[in-house]
């Protein structure tokens, strides 16, 4: 079974940050390596569900013409909000993965420390979803924690190992270290683009 709303609004209750994602070297140099590994300059619209506080968003911000974050927490949805506020391009909703996954198409979907707050069946379904709504060149990028998380479903492991079985993409690298994995997969053989110019 997935963890509940409750879970995370009693995280939120205690601590506005409760991962220290703005606060420990750790966390900051794992996103300066996410933000260095995409392989283009510039995205058109990225999906980024489980945006926690904001703090991976308000980077890839700066890397599309369009962001579209959610979380299943309304304090993180706020959080997020406020982080992104000079970024009219960039918005944040309360949702709940699998189940609120939103319409549209994007060349890039970020599943940053979420796969294994889900259970088995409902990451797959993430997964077919992801799919689903990548454009025809769209990448998928994917960053866990490998350590086990007490009362999740999944680990980091499991995660990454059931992307690898249902993902029909092409992966670009695979980064692992002793604390995390990230991956990047595309939907075309190779992401280079020449001319590729900044939004």
């Amino acid at each position: 079974m997935s963890l509940d709303a409750e879970y995370f609004a009693d995280l939120y209750a205690r601590n506005e940050d409760p991962w220290a994602f703005r606060t420990r070297w750790y966390e900051k140099r794992k996103r300066d390596l996410v933000m260095a590994s995409l392989p283009r300059q510039c995205y058109e619209r990225i999906f980024e569900p489980a945006c926690a506080n904001g703090e991976l968003s308000a980077l890839l911000a700066e890397r599309c013409a369009g962001l579209l974050c959610q979380d299943l927490d309304q304090t993180a949805v706020e959080l997020t909000r406020a982080r992104l506020a000079d970024a009219p391009h960039a918005s944040a909703e309360q949702a709940r993965l699998p189940g609120d996954w939103p319409g549209g198409s994007f060349d890039l979907i970020v599943l940053s420390e979420v796969g294994y707050y889900l259970d088995a069946r409902a990451w797959r379904q993430v997964i077919e979803q992801s799919v689903a709504s990548l454009s025809y060149d769209g990448g998928l990028l994917a960053c866990h924690w490998l350590h086990p998380i007490a009362g999740c479903p999944q680990d980091g492991r499991e995660v990454h190992a059931r992307l690898a079985e249902y993902l029909p993409l092409y992966r670009v690298f695979r980064h692992e270290e002793a604390d995390f994995l990230l991956e990047y997969w595309s939907c075309q053989p190779s992401v280079v683009d020449l001319d590729e110019t900044c939004l």
